[in-house]
């Protein structure tokens, strides 16, 4: 197995981005391999690595559908909804408590 070209960091060549910037383009790797990494050094723990693609070899994004739409509102709907209550909290249920705030600390904690 061939080693990938790795770069320090802010020095890869032109032509390659990562996904963070192909997506800003309009654009998704597609199924290609990772073409080279860039690796940016941390003082006390090991280098931060992004993995790098042709953006020649990039295909544009997939355009979001209706059902695409829909199910991503309901997912985030499904999100909202207290499994004790079962009522719509009116915003996330932090995964921490895994209930609305009302369920978690019921009245009786609070008051004493």
């Amino acid at each position: 197995m061939a080693a990938i070209p790795t770069y320090r960091w802010r020095l890869a060549p032109d032509g390659l981005a990562t996904r963070r910037q192909l997506r800003a383009r309009g654009l998704r790797p597609g199924g290609q391999d990772v073409a080279a990494q860039v690796e940016r050094p941390r003082r006390r723990r090991g280098p931060l690595v992004a993995y790098l693609y042709s953006i020649e070899q990039a295909k544009p994004v997939r355009p979001m559908t209706p059902a695409k739409w829909a199910a991503l509102a309901k997912a985030n709907a499904a999100r909202r909804v207290c499994p004790e209550c079962r009522r719509d909290a009116g915003y996330v249920i932090p995964l921490s408590l895994g209930m609305c705030t009302p369920c978690a600390y019921p009245e009786e904690q609070r008051a004493a």
